[in-house]
């Protein structure tokens, strides 16, 4: 099992604006724990008599945090956004692939080509192409659909959509890879608009 601490120098020098409603759950072990209290107490604010909730709410962010870590994650953002009483899910992993796991290339027509051949028979309706983000330059952007698992999703019966930019690390055969997710399937293509937006934002120093 690889966790962040295996890829070696995660890059510092991106940057990237996300909406102010975005909170950013940390991944290192040592601080997971008080981030994602922090994270509950702000989500619970003025909600008494609600300490199931809390606690399945907690236990999902425990297993985003350890699975986003494990998965070589470097930022997760979850969002805390909502439009009424509705709160508009989704989150951000920003990731290294390990170099093990990963095409040894960085040209992104390449890296679009591998990933076509590697289509599934359940990814036929997928969006995949190369796209030029303003700063950061060219980049592929893939948009999936994943099944509903409402055992870890808090009950959750809607597919996650699924948004994934792979930008090649300058002067490097390394990837940073912004994923993109949320289980509102009704607003998917809303929320997809937005996480173009934020994509778009990258740069580096």
């Amino acid at each position: 099992m690889k966790t962040s601490d295996d890829f070696k120098e995660p890059p510092e020098d991106y940057h990237i604006i996300v909406p102010a409603g975005w909170f950013q759950l940390a991944l290192d072990p040592e601080v997971r724990d008080r981030s994602i209290i922090a994270l509950a107490d702000r989500q619970f604010r003025g909600i008494g008599n609600a300490p199931q909730l809390r606690k399945e709410f907690t236990r999902e962010l425990q297993r985003a945090a350890k699975k986003a870590y494990t998965a070589g994650g470097t930022e997760l953002y979850i969002s805390m956004l909502a439009v009424g009483p509705i709160p508009l899910a989704s989150s951000l992993l920003i990731s290294v692939p390990s170099a093990d796991e990963w095409p040894d290339f960085s040209d992104v027509d390449e890296l679009a080509e591998f990933l076509a051949d590697r289509r599934g028979p359940l990814d036929t309706a997928a969006e995949l192409g190369v796209v030029e983000l303003a700063a950061a330059g060219r980049a592929v952007r893939r948009r999936t659909k994943e099944a509903a698992d409402p055992e870890t999703q808090m009950g959750n019966t809607l597919s996650t959509t699924l948004l994934t930019y792979h930008v090649p690390i300058p002067a490097t055969k390394r990837w940073l890879t912004l994923t993109f997710s949320t289980p509102l399937e009704p607003l998917a293509d809303q929320l997809v608009e937005l996480f173009d937006t934020v994509a778009g934002t990258l740069y580096w120093e």
